[in-house]
């Protein structure tokens, strides 16, 4: 008997607001650049990629670019995410609880 498989993408499951932002705390708390541009990436998806690309002001390709498991940000790319997606990136101490 064939097995039928279907793509798995987390965006689907990442409905509310408080599950995105779990995500992407772990994200920055893991310090992999390739794991926070996925979770950006999935959570851009999960509220819909064209309308966070127009507010962060680059086209949905280049967003799906930037956002994806080789992409690489840049720093404009980033903060211009963070907006659209009603984020504040801040900074703290590593050892801050």
């Amino acid at each position: 008997m064939v097995r039928e498989t279907v793509p798995f993408d987390a965006a689907d499951h990442l409905g509310s607001e408080t599950a995105q932002i779990e995500l992407l705390v772990d994200a920055f708390d893991s310090g992999e650049p390739a794991y926070v541009a996925e979770a950006l990436g999935v959570v851009a998806r999960a509220r819909g990629m064209t309308e966070v690309a127009r507010e962060a002001g680059i086209t949905r390709e280049a967003l799906y670019r930037a956002l994806s498991d080789k992409g690489d940000p840049r720093l404009s790319t980033l903060l211009g995410v963070a907006k659209a997606l009603g984020l504040r990136l801040t900074v703290a101490p590593k050892d801050a609880a």
